[in-house]
């Protein structure tokens, strides 16, 4: 292999090494830069003059398993037009950075497949270096998110840490990325992603969201031409939550132990669909065990089965009757706790049947958090919040299982 050849794969275009030697696993590369090199670093003047020289150490990527070092003996020029004298510019590296492009090239393709803490102790670098490196990538490629051609979003909002630490999510559907994060859980945390949306001209369609209250106004009044879909997952995570307010209710009043006994052991299974029961485990038999002896408990719990069915008409003009016929049935049954539901289900009916025309839902933003819990635990750094928003606009180009 010619010299320079070698160079170009070392990535030392502009400098000639002048002497190697290894020093306990380190390589050392004494360079100095070619002569068209020796320029004025302001005006790119080559008439200049010598001022002396000063040395730099810049870290290499590694050949094999000795870590590289490159030391740089750098000219100090003056210049004849513009009347200064500077050190020349490097080529190989950032001012004020003692790493190489090459090497922050060669960081960020490892970090793609391995932790932090794993790629620093691989290089043998320091952790801080790693991240910082890996947070200025993201910062220069994901800090501001594309809004111009989204047209369905999703809103909502996850837990990030204990204490109950919450933070707004803003996904686009159609990409699956996540275009604004923010800490809290209160409408005003979308002030600056309404702001942005409506300097992008974008024209959202539709938003799925949950039944919040505060999300709708915020919506009807910054979107009123885009549709609002109530997400078939919130809604019927809210009447499990009724479902297993009523078990409550009936284990309380309850007076013979063995009524006790089958309530306490069906708390999962009420929250199971009927066809997700595992027969092996008798789930079925001790289901049917606890409906027999609980009538308001088995109305509840049938009812759960039609309100599937409100998302699997033919058309928009059936589910309207299925919510009907729902509000009745529930109406009827003298529960009060269905009777609760029922009318919050009437009141939000023009969202659920929204999804006819707008067949979306928070769904991608469930599997998102997932990812996120999955990421928290594998990172440290993720405790500076800026890194950690900018992780987030990253999280779609991820596979599930995550590592960096």
């Amino acid at each position: 292999m010619s010299l320079q050849k070698l160079y170009q794969v070392l990535g030392l275009r502009g400098y000639r090494v002048r002497e190697l030697e290894t020093d306990e696993k380190r390589l050392l590369l004494h360079c100095e830069p070619q002569p068209h090199r020796i320029r004025c670093s302001e005006c790119g003047s080559r008439d200049v003059v010598l001022r002396g020289y000063s040395t730099r150490w810049l870290r290499h990527v590694p050949i094999g398993r000795d870590c590289t070092w490159l030391i740089l003996k750098l000219p100090r020029v003056g210049c004849r037009e513009c009347k200064a004298v500077r050190q020349i510019s490097i080529g190989l590296a950032e001012s004020r950075r003692t790493f190489t492009h090459a090497l922050e090239r060669y960081i960020l393709e490892l970090a793609r497949y391995m932790t932090i803490q794993d790629v620093a102790r691989h290089l043998q670098i320091s952790w801080d270096i790693v991240k910082d490196i890996v947070k200025r990538h993201l910062a220069r490629k994901y800090a501001r998110p594309r809004l111009a051609e989204v047209k369905h979003i999703g809103i909502d909002e996850i837990c990030v840490g204990r204490g109950y630490r919450f933070m707004t999510l803003v996904l686009d559907l159609d990409s699956g990325a996540i275009v604004f994060a923010a800490n809290g859980k209160k409408a005003s945390c979308l002030v600056p992603f309404w702001r942005r949306l409506r300097a992008s001209g974008a024209r959202v369609r539709a938003v799925a969201m949950d039944l919040s209250r505060a999300y709708q106004q915020a919506v009807k009044r910054h979107l009123p031409q885009a549709a609002i879909v109530f997400d078939r997952f919130h809604v019927i995570k809210l009447y499990n939550e009724k479902l297993t307010q009523l078990r409550r209710e009936l284990y309380r009043e309850a007076t013979d132990q063995r009524h006790k006994q089958v309530l306490k052991g069906t708390r999962w299974l009420l929250l199971k669909n009927h066809e997700n029961l595992n027969p092996i485990k008798g789930e079925p038999r001790r289901l049917q065990e606890a409906l027999a002896l609980n009538e308001p408990l088995a109305a509840a719990y049938y009812l759960k089965d039609d309100l599937r069915q409100i998302w699997e008409q033919a058309t928009k003009a059936s589910a309207r009757m299925k919510i009907n016929d729902w509000y009745h049935q529930a109406m009827n049954s003298g529960i009060r706790v269905l009777m609760e539901f029922a009318r919050t289900l009437l009141t939000h009916a023009h969202g659920i049947l929204a999804w006819y025309d707008f067949p979306i839902s928070n769904g991608p933003l469930e599997g998102t958090n997932n990812k996120i819990k999955t990421m928290n635990r594998q990172h440290y750094g993720l405790r500076d919040p800026e890194f950690f928003r900018l992780k987030l606009y990253q999280l779609h180009e991820t596979k599930y299982a995550l590592v960096g």
